[in-house]
Formats: structure tokens, C-alpha cells, sequence
């Protein structure tokens, strides 16, 4: 079992930055990836940035140069650090672990972007 809860959301205007963690504990030692997904009203969950467990990273495209995920392996958290937030952004944003046979997800946490 492996145990995600995220921090770090909130409202910020257009330009702003926010940096979002996710706390992970229990059976971390199998985790192969760590993402950060997003779900906006009315849209399906996408993908936004992972990291392997050997430190390669993948953005999708509307995030690339603004959006960084990194992961501090002492205070087992990965952080999304987000600069130039638009309003486009504005979701619930979501913390999933890959382990061999599934996944775990965390509750998530709204980011709101306000123009």
C-alpha cells in the first residue's frame, strides 16, 4: 500500500507561481514512476509531468518550460513547482504513485487561476 497526500493548491492570478507536494509513505521501495495529473470541469484526467525512478522526467506540451516536478527522496516528497500559471490551469490537481500491477492516487487539490 502506498499512501499520497498532496498540499500546496490554491488561487493565484494569472503569471504567479505555486508549488505543489505530495507526501508519500507505506510500500514506497516499489514505486517505478511518480506523476502529477490534472482534471478540469468537464475534461477526462491528463497526465501533466512524471519522474521514473531513475530521475527521467516527461511534461506534456501546454506545460513545458513552466511546469518542474522533482522529488526530494530524504523527505520522500515530489514537489510541482508551477511558474506562469493561465487560467488554463485551473484544475484539481492530483498525485498518482506506479507500482508493478496499478497505481494509487491521492485526494487531490484545486489550483485556480484567475485572469
Amino acid at each position: 500500500q502506498v499512501q499520497l497526500v498532496e498540499s500546496g493548491g490554491g488561487l493565484v492570478q494569472a503569471g504567479e507561481s505555486l508549488r505543489l507536494a505530495c507526501a508519500v509513505s507505506g510500500s514506497i521501495f516499489g514505486i517505478n514512476t511518480m506523476a502529477w495529473y490534472r482534471q478540469a470541469p468537464g475534461k477526462q484526467r491528463e497526465s501533466v509531468a512524471a519522474i521514473t525512478s531513475g530521475g527521467t522526467t516527461n511534461y506534456v506540451n501546454s506545460v513545458k518550460g513552466r511546469f518542474t516536478i522533482s522529488r526530494d527522496g530524504a523527505k520522500n516528497t515530489v514537489y510541482l513547482q508551477m511558474n506562469s500559471l493561465k487560467p488554463e490551469d485551473t484544475a484539481v490537481y492530483y498525485c498518482a504513485a506506479t507500482v508493478p500491477g496499478g497505481m494509487y492516487w491521492g485526494q487531490g487539490t484545486q489550483v485556480t487561476v484567475s485572469s
